[in-house]
């Protein structure tokens, strides 16, 4: 089913006292994710969401959760033609999909999931 919340992240600012947290706070089994400074969790039981932990950059404006869509071009396409803007383009997940960021009409940034295996390592 697409269109339902399938992935979420929460940006650190230091690592080891940021998985500490969460894994101390709500048992979450922390992993680091390939060369990347970042670390998954999986949704747990019942119908959670997995998400990660990554460091803090410039540009975040704070936790974000993504939306599963079959198409993410045709979903920019429409957030845009309902007012919403796209803050990034459709950007590859080696072997796991596409990625994307937009912007609501209430201000909120999200992001969109495409799943792919097929996708390409960037470059």
């Amino acid at each position: 089913m697409t269109g339902k919340a399938v992935h979420f992240e929460i940006p650190i600012d230091d690592a080891d006292r940021g998985v500490e947290f969460y894994r101390r706070s709500f048992g979450w089994d922390l992993a680091r994710w390939g060369p990347l400074e970042y670390w998954t969790t999986s949704g747990g039981d019942g119908e959670g969401i997995g998400g990660a932990l990554s460091m803090r950059s410039a540009a975040d404006e704070g936790p974000i959760f993504y939306i599963e869509v079959d198409d993410i071009d045709v979903a920019l396409a429409s957030i845009e033609a309902a007012g919403g803007h796209r803050l990034t383009e459709r950007m590859p997940i080696p072997m796991v999909g596409y990625s994307a960021v937009f912007q609501d009409t209430e201000g909120n940034r999200l992001g969109l999931f495409q799943t792919d295996p097929s996708a390409p390592l960037p470059g």
